[in-house]
């Protein structure tokens, strides 16, 4: 067997992040629509639009490489996807429920962060120089989208009436 090389870490990265966000394209709108708030609803629908742009660089990263755009089964995504739908289900009509979605999209959040950081570093150490501006959009994307959650966040933490814990 072949000795495996950034090159081969690099293409598996990248099908581990591609195969992430075809699955959290199909759980937004889940979230978008167990959302009890309009700010959460807006935001789960726009980072919606965002994955799917997502997804068109990814495919312009295989086609640099010349692979076929394939993803690599996420465990790590699976999880933190069936985490929001438990949320969804357990938390469903309760005034927590938007603080359980906003946790659980800051979760994904933060896996393709560290992700998308690490690929563009890769991506410059290999030379790919037309695959850094597209993972560098990605991970601008992520980041602004972790920080609108963060906002959200602070205000559905503590809705109108909810009872302070001692």
């Amino acid at each position: 067997m072949a000795e495996k090389t950034l090159d081969d870490l690099f293409l598996d990265t990248l099908k581990d992040i591609y195969y992430a966000e075809k699955q959290i394209l199909k759980a937004l709108p889940k979230m978008a629509r167990a959302s009890q708030s309009e700010e959460g609803k807006a935001a789960f629908l726009k980072h919606k639009e965002q994955t799917e742009k997502q997804i068109e660089r990814l495919q312009q990263v295989f086609e640099l490489l010349g692979k076929p755009a394939r993803g690599k089964t996420c465990e790590a995504i699976q999880g933190i996807i069936a985490e929001a739908e438990e949320i969804i289900e357990e938390f469903k009509g309760s005034i927590a429920l938007d603080a359980g979605l906003i946790s659980s999209a800051q979760a994904v959040e933060h896996y393709e962060i560290a992700r998308y950081g690490t690929l563009k570093s890769w991506a410059g150490q290999l030379g790919l120089k037309e695959a850094v501006p597209l993972l560098d959009a990605n991970l601008q994307e992520e980041l602004e989208t972790d920080e609108l959650l963060t906002q959200l966040g602070k205000a559905s933490a503590n809705p109108k009436g909810a009872k302070k814990s001692a």
